[in-house]
């Protein structure tokens, strides 16, 4: 079926629905996991061009990202992680193509028309710019949490 996952987090609690069902289709597909995380300041996306140091920001993505990927790798997952900077998008899913994933597995806030209007959305953006199936999961804001559960 799936042999390769990208999944795009955010550092947000939005992150725990799709990681936990990316837990159990990597388990029963034998897939690996690649998780992504596409930091979209001011900093990190010219950290390069403008020879910039790392953000705190940043610095705690890369953090958060490398959490959950040893939080997967103790359930037995084989999982990488990628840092981007840039737009989400566009960095999503050219991280597909480049990473060889067959699927890109991301959660969503499930906005409704004004508020994707004001705001955009990510996923919707991914779905036409992807070569490969985009899985949507929608996600719940958790109290008290930024991420998944241990």
């Amino acid at each position: 079926m799936y042999t390769r996952i990208l999944v795009p987090l955010e550092h947000s609690p939005y992150d725990a629905a799709i990681v936990e069902h990316v837990r159990k289709l990597a388990k029963f597909c034998g897939a690996s996991v690649v998780l992504i995380h596409v930091a979209d300041g001011w900093a990190a996306r010219n950290v390069s061009q403008l020879n910039l140091r790392e953000s705190e920001e940043m610095r705690e993505d890369r953090e958060y990202l490398e959490h959950t990927c040893e939080v997967l790798e103790t359930d037995g997952l084989e999982v990488e992680c990628v840092i981007a900077g840039g737009d989400p998008a566009r960095e999503i899913s050219d991280a597909a193509a480049r990473e060889g994933c067959d699927l890109i597995a991301m959660s969503t806030h499930g906005h409704r028309l004004f508020k994707d209007m004001i705001y955009g959305s990510v996923a919707s953006e991914v779905r036409h710019l992807s070569r490969v199936p985009v899985l949507l999961v929608r996600g719940e804001r958790r109290a008290g949490g930024r991420g998944p559960e241990e």
